[in-house]
């Protein structure tokens, strides 16, 4: 008999945090051994406003089941404005993915300082746990 645990589908997060703000809450939480679910896949970038709406359908279409964005908090951006673009580009992105018929839940958007190392740990645990009631990327289905 299986048990509950066994088989349990496990989400793949894909990542894009700024270098300056959510990239450096990630490496302090990594520094101070926090504990979260493995299941998120780091790729730093300069700003949030780097994000592209192709890098996110590209990382759906190659298996993640979510993708999470981070960025400074609005205001601070060490690019002035890159984390606004960022906001236009997320919401559109989430209309684009309302159209293809993928849930926009898969997509987060969200502010992280590098002084938030416990928040960037709640916001990792909280979207597994939300994919985890999603279920897989129904991209996956089309492999």
């Amino acid at each position: 008999m299986e048990t509950e645990n066994e088989g349990e589908f496990e989400p793949r997060i894909v990542a894009f945090l700024c270098n300056w703000c959510s990239y450096a809450g990630s490496d302090v939480a990594g520094l101070q051994r926090m504990k979260y679910p493995p299941t998120v896949r780091i790729i730093r970038v300069m700003c949030s406003g780097r994000v592209e709406p192709s890098f996110i359908l590209e990382a759906l279409r190659d298996g993640a089941d979510g993708v999470l964005v981070g960025g400074c908090h609005i205001g601070d951006c060490h690019y002035i404005s890159g984390n606004k673009k960022c906001v236009a580009r997320i919401a559109l992105t989430k209309e684009l993915l309302k159209q293809l018929g993928i849930n926009p839940e898969r997509l987060r958007l969200e502010w992280i300082s590098s002084s938030e190392s416990g928040k960037f740990v709640k916001i990792v645990e909280d979207f597994t746990k939300d994919l985890k009631k999603m279920g897989q990327n129904p991209l996956k289905s089309l492999e």
